[in-house]
């Protein structure tokens, strides 16, 4: 039932994408970015991470000032990364302003994770 239910609301957050989502979706999508596969708004555990990569186990979030020093964030990751899941996150601010720095970081984290990654 938990399950449905964040599917739902998944469904929904990817109707209402932030700017900063929708910009970073830009560069993400249909494997545009190093050939990896992203899903928006994907469900892992108990919550709806931004961005999935699921063959590598890569979660990106993003930020909003409402997030500013949140002990429920570090929660939030540690849970996601108790599930495999390598966790990076970005303010809202730094994709809006500085893409290509943004980009860069998860490149790098791509490539940590391509090394760590048995192949099927």
């Amino acid at each position: 039932m938990a399950e449905k239910r964040l599917t739902s609301l998944a469904r929904k957050l990817r109707k209402e994408p932030t700017e900063a989502e929708k910009q970073l979706w830009l560069h993400l999508r249909n494997r545009n970015f190093e050939g990896v596969k992203f899903t928006r708004q994907f469900p892992v555990g108990q919550f709806i991470t931004d961005f999935a990569c699921r063959s590598l186990r890569i979660a990106i979030e993003l930020d909003g000032g409402q997030h500013a020093q949140s002990e429920s964030d570090e929660n939030r990751s540690r849970i996601i990364e108790a599930h495999g899941y390598r966790v990076i996150r970005f303010w809202n601010n730094e994709v809006l302003g500085n893409i290509d720095a943004v980009l860069q970081v998860i490149a790098q984290e791509i490539a940590i994770a391509r090394t760590q990654t048995p192949l099927p």
